[in-house]
């Protein structure tokens, strides 16, 4: 859903349309999402339309890009470690 709202604002039914979820399973999500700031409705006559708060995902994004150069570093010493490893000859390999 989130990744749906990213490309503008919908209704509940367009948004429930692709998922196999009951409307109602759509709705409790979309609400959890509402209290969490990372989207917000607006009910028109009888459609409420949701719409993503960029703004909230800020310190997500900073989250995981923090993590990000910290599991970038353990990646690259585990990628030197494995191909050293593969440079030294297995015991009890002809070699």
């Amino acid at each position: 859903m989130v990744e749906r709202l990213t490309e503008g604002p919908a209704s509940v039914s367009e948004l429930a349309e692709p998922l196999p979820m009951s409307l109602p399973g759509v709705v409790q999500h979309l609400h959890v999402l509402e209290e969490s700031g990372l989207v917000r409705s607006k009910k028109v006559g009888r459609v409420r339309t949701y719409r993503i708060e960029a703004a909230a995902l800020r310190p997500a994004e900073r989250w995981i890009s923090d993590r990000r150069v910290g599991w970038k570093g353990r990646l690259d010493r585990l990628g030197t470690y494995l191909e050293e490893q593969s440079k030294k000859p297995r015991k009890g390999s002809a070699g």
